[in-house]
């Protein structure tokens, strides 16, 4: 999670950045003005699932146009932090650079508007940082958060018209709970994983309910809940995923999930 990133090739680095290009191009052609976006960040596959870590891109962010607000995780100062970055940047936080996978939701102005709201009310947005990081958070506890509970929250405070205070996140939470949020248990391969676990610093398993630990899951926000509960909450809501590899670009619009191995089907763009 902390280590340094594989050196980049600058063949390596000129696709990732053609692929940026194609993401804000997408971004632009939309006819939006925010937009949710996962990338592959960490490797889940073992948890089954493919996205790691998600934010809010903003047209009128404060950063250039299409800059994603996010929480990550500052390792040499071990607190959360709040941060806008580049489509590029956000795009090279893969730990592939010979492929990866970009989700983007597209928020219709009636959803836009008030997350924007929200997103761009700095003391608001501040307010939402929990204290204490960590990846695996359980989202009914304000004793540590991850990026994406992050994300989760701040989806409650502009779409539930949340005023600031020093209880945001225990009202946030409140209205997802409401609201239908449930994320998708994660799954633990085996007690040894829970071992390893102990020790890593920006894991922790004290947040969670007693039968999930025994029962080898944890609850934790990860991009595809977040995902759900948008499409729940607005069916009608548009996805684009894309993917790079070996050169190419595919570009599928729709709910329906691009092949691990990023091959396009009929109706893609390539």
């Amino acid at each position: 999670y902390c280590d340094q990133p594989a050196p980049v090739t600058a063949q390596q680095q000129d696709r990732l950045l053609r692929f940026a290009d194609i993401v804000r191009s997408e971004l632009e052609a939309a006819g939006v003005s925010a937009a949710l976006v996962s990338r592959s960040g960490l490797n889940l596959k073992r948890f089954e699932h493919r996205y790691s870590h998600a934010g809010i891109s903003l047209r009128a962010s404060e950063q250039g146009p299409w800059a994603v607000r996010q929480l990550y995780y500052a390792c040499d100062e071990r607190r959360p932090r709040l941060f806008d970055q580049g489509l590029p940047g956000f795009v090279f936080g893969g730990d592939d650079p010979d492929g990866g996978f970009v989700s983007i939701v597209l928020l219709d102005a009636d959803l836009a508007a008030p997350l924007e709201r929200a997103a761009l009310d700095k003391p608001r947005a501040l307010r939402l940082i929990g204290a204490t990081y960590s990846a695996n958070a359980y989202p009914w506890s304000l004793r540590y958060q991850n990026c994406n509970q992050w994300l989760a929250e701040l989806l409650a405070a502009g779409w539930g018209g949340l005023a600031d205070g020093d209880d945001l996140r225990t009202r946030a939470q409140g209205w997802l709970r409401d609201a239908g949020y449930a994320p998708e248990p994660v799954k633990v391969p085996s007690h040894a994983w829970m071992f390893a676990g102990a020790f890593v610093p920006w894991l922790r398993y004290d947040d969670h309910p007693e039968d999930d630990r025994f029962a080898l899951r944890f609850r934790t926000s990860l991009p595809a809940s977040i995902e759900a509960f948008v499409q729940a909450q607005v069916p009608q809501t548009r996805r684009i995923e894309m993917c790079h590899r070996d050169g190419r670009v595919v570009v599928r619009e729709g709910w329906t999930s691009l092949s691990e191995d990023c091959r396009a089907e009929a109706t893609d763009r390539v």
